[in-house]
């Protein structure tokens, strides 16, 4: 009897020790339930394009490299509008001031063209280097200037090229309004501060325009930026002081007339305009740089840089 009762209880300790076995296996599959339910309740976040408008406008010597961007910006966030105009550093500077557009495009420091009150509520954002050149019709037989005949030329205290070294043919000067900042920094960097004689010349803020005059009239001379002479042969750019206006030289500190192009925003800017201006001088869009006739601000040396300290 004895044995039968241990048999008994033996029994009963392996059922129940089977019972909490299948017990164990049925809870268990309940936090693996919550695992897998995880993800539709906090999905990654995936990195969405910029999406929103943005507005710039000013500076016709930065026009084409901002332009280029937009294109670009755009194709890759099709949600987002970049719309570039030009209308000279001066038009750019004060529309981001007044807050009509949301990116001033600018040749000079704000500081030149705005008050100070204006200008301290300003964000500079250098995104490269411009060179200047002066340019005449490649038939004038001109191809170097002194600074001083320069100067002469463009004051029209000197009004006929022979008087340089050219052909006895009058002067006609095309130069540009005074809200450009391509004359600004022309005057500060090419003609030591002396003003230009806008009352004796074609005046234009558009660098299509003023090369085709060039182009068109063999006694003309005027200034562009490098960047609208990429692969240009339709007129002669002007050495000084026997120092041609190449990329090369302008890194060197040899070839004086540079400055910075800035993108000016109204305090930080909207975040769309920060996500195109960082596309601007991002590594993806650096090869446009120099390919269009622009500087990277990381080649310029010292001489060339502490020239142009303000």
């Amino acid at each position: 009897m004895k044995k039968i009762f241990n048999l008994l209880l033996s029994a009963a300790m392996v059922m129940a020790l089977l019972a909490g076995c299948g017990s164990g296996g049925t809870t268990t599959p309940a936090p693996a339930s919550e695992a897998d339910s995880a993800p539709a309740s906090a999905p990654t976040e995936q990195a969405s394009s910029v999406s929103g408008t943005v507005t710039a406008s000013g500076s016709s010597a930065l026009q084409p490299l901002a332009q280029a961007a937009a294109d670009a910006f755009n194709s890759a966030n099709p949600d987002c509008s970049v719309t570039v105009n030009g209308g000279g550093s001066g038009t750019g500077l004060k529309n981001v001031s007044e807050g009509s557009v949301d990116i001033g495009n600018s040749d000079v420091f704000a500081e030149e063209k705005l008050d100070a009150s204006a200008a301290s509520g300003l964000v500079d954002h250098e995104v490269c280097t411009i060179t200047m050149a002066p340019i005449v019709n490649k038939d004038l037989g001109v191809a170097n200037l002194t600074k001083q005949q320069l100067i002469d030329i463009f004051s029209a205290k000197t009004t006929n090229w022979k008087d340089v070294g050219g052909p006895d043919l009058a002067i006609l000067l095309v130069t540009r309004p005074t809200s450009s900042g391509t004359r600004a920094l022309f005057k500060t960097w090419a003609l030591d501060g002396a003003e230009e004689a806008s009352n004796q010349s074609l005046e234009t803020d558009d660098s299509g325009t003023l090369l085709q005059t060039v182009e068109s009239n063999k006694g003309a001379i005027g200034y562009v930026a490098l960047s609208y002479l990429v692969n240009n042969a339709d007129v002669q750019t002007v050495s000084i002081d026997g120092v041609a206006p190449t990329l090369e030289n302008t890194y060197s500190g040899t070839y004086p007339v540079w400055g910075y192009e800035h993108m000016y925003t109204k305090g930080d800017g909207s975040e769309v305009a920060q996500a195109f201006i960082k596309y601007m001088m991002s590594d993806e869009f650096a090869p446009s740089i120099e390919s269009m006739g622009y500087g990277a601000s990381s080649k310029m040396g010292t001489q060339a840089v502490s020239s142009h300290n303000k």
